[in-house]
């Protein structure tokens, strides 16, 4: 399946992260030190200068004294020359920290976005095909290993094509996203709902037994479409199995589609609440 953002690109966001905390405080630091550093000098040069003001008729203390002094302020000017020097080491070190990051932050929206792209269906916001076919073979394997309940069921609009006919293909998408925003409502958040296309749909229910799908379905009903003042009636035509153990993925969808088309078979002419047949 795909990955929006690997492992290794999240570990290095955070090591920029905490690479880009460790200058701050580093700086911090060392502005801390500088003041430190200049105020203990400060307190040394006037302690050295301070018996040499006592002392004047001295010459040869006071020549020490200056010499202390020159010797003192030229560790000041050489610490600050550090000082400085660190501070623009930091700046740069967290500006280019700061724009790794920002190029990490970046790439993990577009890989989100791209992932988005490549697993949801663009009008309904369901997942697509792909995404289906991957979770299911997923669910089967789990099914099969721990002995879980897994059913899944098939729906398709009826009189989609009426629809697109009478009111125009603008009418038919909000149709398809009423009905997905409908599905999304009556399912569990564990299952997956998708879009196959054009107006078929697969919804994964995992740890559900099949018995369970028609109170699914009588809460799914019918909608009502509301489109320029009008409504438009929307039912659908449903079919499902259960997984039975050793069944492969398709299998298990072919045996679900051959339930869709029996039931879509018994609703010709029918425009009543979906019929529903249960795969034997």
């Amino acid at each position: 399946m795909f990955e929006p953002f690997s492992d290794l690109q999240l570990r290095e966001m955070e090591d920029a992260r905490k690479n880009l905390k460790r200058l701050e405080r580093r700086d911090s630091w060392l502005w801390w030190s500088a003041i430190t550093v200049m105020l203990l000098l400060m307190l040394a040069v006037v302690a050295v200068s301070l018996p040499g003001l006592l002392r004047e008729s001295d010459q040869i203390f006071q020549l020490n004294i200056s010499l202390a002094i020159h010797a003192l302020v030229g560790l000041v000017l050489l610490f600050n020359v550090y000082a400085v020097y660190q501070q623009w080491l930091i700046r740069r070190l967290r500006g280019q920290t700061a724009q790794h990051l920002e190029l990490l932050s970046s790439l993990k929206i577009r890989a989100e976005e791209f992932h988005r792209l490549a697993t949801r269906d663009p009008l309904t916001g369901l997942s697509n095909r792909r995404l289906g076919e991957e979770r299911l073979t997923g669910e089967v394997s789990r099914s099969e290993r721990y002995g879980h309940p897994l059913s899944v069921l098939m729906l398709d609009l009826n009189r989609f094509k009426a629809i697109n006919d009478q009111y125009g293909h603008a009418a038919g998408d909000a149709t398809l996203q009423a009905f997905a925003n409908r599905l999304n409502k009556v399912i569990r958040t564990s299952d997956l709902a998708v879009r196959l296309g054009g107006d078929e749909f697969l919804i994964i229910l995992p740890e559900c037994p099949a018995e369970r799908i028609p109170s699914l379905l009588a809460r799914l009903g019918s909608l009502d479409v509301e489109y320029q003042g009008k409504k438009i009636a929307v039912t659908s035509a449903a079919g499902w199995a259960g997984y039975e153990n050793g069944e492969a993925p398709e299998q298990l969808l072919e045996r679900a589609d051959k339930a869709l088309y029996a039931t879509k078979r018994e609703q010709q002419g029918r425009a009543s609440a979906p019929a529903l047949l249960r795969d034997s």
